[in-house]
């Protein structure tokens, strides 16, 4: 049992140019708590079901106060407790840190909650600091190399399909819910499985999701001057596969709209400072626009807002749609994932929200 191209594509609506999606880190401002970034969180669902979006995944990370996306599959769950249609999936999660019989049974386990609509988005790096994957794994020696990442991924993909071959140790290891529950006395298998896509910030997911025939998602939002090498490499690997006759990629790309231009420069200022903060070695939580304009950025600090920020595409509504307009052109990109990042989740609420405006989506 494979997924389809069909629960892999998405359809434009509205003007939009793409498909729109959303990747959602739950952020947590400061004087706020994570439950209130979870609240968050479904609200975004909700509304991003309501307008058009397509898809709504949650990063993996850890160790980082301000993001409170560090069980993905238990936030999924409660995603689909309260949407009906959105597609729900990881962004990623971060298998070297986990064994792929666990994440098989979690996403066979979301699969049975939300029939149809679940994607599994894997990636090779840790998600956090190398101290942090070394409690996570158990062990002091990280593997993240060429060879360990598809082994680790074609292990995984044989407990989603339960095939292993007939002498493999872990034939008589299955993954429930999952297929083998089909072949019992009186079983009936779900339609369904998780479509696998391959998450990237370099090369190497590209050309494995090429040559596996998977979907693809690139981290333009953080890795923007190897985003149209990586898509190149993408489709001069691809090979039709079961799920995909072409390729298909998506980037992730960091944009928030306000009312006002100036507002939104008050809003990313404060991101970037956030991430400045993660980058020295402090992370807290995302700062207030207000702490952000009176904090005093040395020279050094200021030099990385500024190229932070020229990656984020912000301002009024119509600003941030000519922004992603311009990048679907430059990248021909098949999806647009969007991350909205600030301090309070009422701004990104209504960012999501100005965005679908601004695209003419539904109302449903």
């Amino acid at each position: 049992m494979t997924a389809t191209a069909d629960e892999t594509r998405g359809t434009p609506h509205g003007t939009a140019p793409t498909p729109l999606s959303v990747l959602d880190l739950v952020t947590v401002g400061a004087g706020r708590t994570a439950t209130d970034a979870l609240r968050t969180s479904v609200a975004i669902a909700r509304l991003a079901e309501s307008r058009g979006y397509h898809r709504y995944w949650v990063a993996e990370h850890h160790s980082m106060p301000g993001v409170a996306s560090s069980s993905p599959a238990v936030i999924l769950a409660h995603l689909a407790a309260h949407t009906t249609r959105i597609r729900l999936g990881s962004g990623g999660v971060m298998l070297p840190n986990h064994a792929p019989l666990v994440i098989a049974e979690q996403f066979g386990t979301l699969e049975a909650m939300a029939p149809g609509r679940v994607d599994l988005g894997l990636g090779r790096a840790p998600g956090t600091d190398g101290a942090t994957a070394a409690a996570l794994r158990r062990t002091d020696s990280l593997n993240e190399g060429a060879d360990d990442f598809p082994q680790q991924l074609a292990e995984l993909v044989r407990f989603l399909d339960d095939d292993f071959p007939d002498g493999h140790p872990y034939r008589r290891i299955h993954a429930v819910p999952g297929p083998i529950q089909a072949t019992s006395p009186g079983g009936v298998q779900s339609p369904h499985r998780p479509p696998v896509w391959l998450l990237g910030s370099s090369g190497f997911s590209a050309r494995l999701a090429g040559s596996l025939g998977l979907p693809f998602a690139f981290a333009h939002h953080f890795s923007a001057q190897n985003t149209i090498p990586a898509l190149d490499l993408y489709r001069e690997s691809f090979r039709p596969s079961a799920t995909l006759d072409e390729p298909y990629a998506l980037i992730g790309v960091s944009a928030l709209a306000t009312k006002d231009e100036k507002e939104a420069r008050r809003q990313v200022k404060a991101a970037a400072l956030s991430m400045i903060r993660l980058r020295t070695g402090r992370p807290g939580l995302v700062p207030t626009p207000e702490e952000a304009e009176a904090y005093e950025f040395s020279p050094m600090e200021r030099d990385f807002a500024d190229s932070w920020n020229a990656n984020v595409i912000h301002g009024t509504p119509d600003e941030v749609r000519s922004g992603l307009d311009d990048l679907h052109k430059r990248t021909g990109a098949d999806e647009l994932m969007i991350t909205g990042n600030a301090h309070g989740g009422d701004v990104r609420l209504r960012s999501y929200e100005l965005i679908a405006n601004a695209y003419g989506l539904p109302t449903t």
